[in-house]
């Protein structure tokens, strides 16, 4: 008989994992694995001001994850410069405030290791309805803009002479990734987040045969190494977090060695 705890963090783990997979799979598509990084450390920042003005920090990382979505649209536009170089600007700039913010938190200590790297095994009921409602939510709005923002990521001038609007289909994909690091954090934290959205999405690109169907195995996928990493975290007595990271890691070295079906 599992115990309630753990039956609420696999609950949590696997509504993460299927709102992670169809993310993941555009973050691959899109080369955007750096930007992913570059907002979960923007959640430092969104965490700390979210515990001085005493409001829910998945709120908190939210707004400032967005708002450094649309800092980089801006940009882009506006500076000659690079994206990668914008994205290092962001990255750092953000985490270095988020650290600044804690040290002005005299009266209020900051258990930071449950913020970087997640605490899966401690969600409540609250989260649980925060994870699958919001990841519905997100999943949905995903849906309505797969078509533009797929057709964007093959040929954006082709799309946009389409009329697909695949700018504005990008623009509401990444407030709809700040949206999923902000329920995410919890489970796996900040340093790892980026992880969960990319390496199951990864190890489902070698055997999807369409972008539909790697998006499913993607979560597929995710969801058994949240499975596997709690149940090794539960055994061992390992962190949660990187335990479900590291399972999706196994997943991948697999799906490498395992020969493709032939055609």
């Amino acid at each position: 008989m599992f115990e309630a705890f753990f039956l609420r963090a696999l609950i949590a783990g696997i509504g993460v994992a299927l709102l992670a997979g169809p993310f993941g799979c555009f973050i691959i598509w899109r080369r955007m694995a750096y930007f992913g990084d570059t907002m979960a450390h923007s959640a430092l920042l969104g965490i700390t001001l979210s515990l001085m003005l005493e409001i829910n920090t998945s709120i908190g990382v939210f707004v400032i994850a967005s708002a450094l979505a649309l800092a980089l649209v801006f940009l882009q536009a506006r500076a000659d410069l690079p994206s990668d170089t914008i994205l290092g600007i962001l990255s750092h700039s953000t985490l270095a405030a988020g650290l600044i913010v804690i040290g002005l938190m005299t009266s209020n200590r900051v258990d930071m290791m449950a913020y970087l790297f997640g605490d899966v095994l401690a969600v409540d009921q609250q989260d649980l309805w925060v994870i699958w409602i919001g990841g519905a939510l997100a999943l949905l709005v995903l849906v309505l803009i797969w078509r533009p923002l797929l057709a964007g990521t093959v040929n954006a001038e082709l799309a946009s002479a389409e009329g697909q609007r695949p700018q504005t289909a990008r623009l509401v994909f990444l407030i709809l990734l700040a949206a999923v690091i902000a329920i995410a954090i919890k489970i796996v934290g900040i340093l790892l987040i980026t992880a969960l959205l990319v390496i199951p999405a990864a190890s489902a690109r070698r055997f999807a045969t369409s972008p539909e169907s790697m998006a499913v195995l993607a979560a597929a996928l995710g969801s058994i190494a949240v499975a596997s990493g709690l149940s090794a975290s539960m055994q061992w007595d390992t962190p949660a977090g990187p335990a479900i990271v590291v399972a999706a890691l196994l997943l991948f070295l697999i799906s490498i060695v395992l020969p493709l079906r032939k055609s």
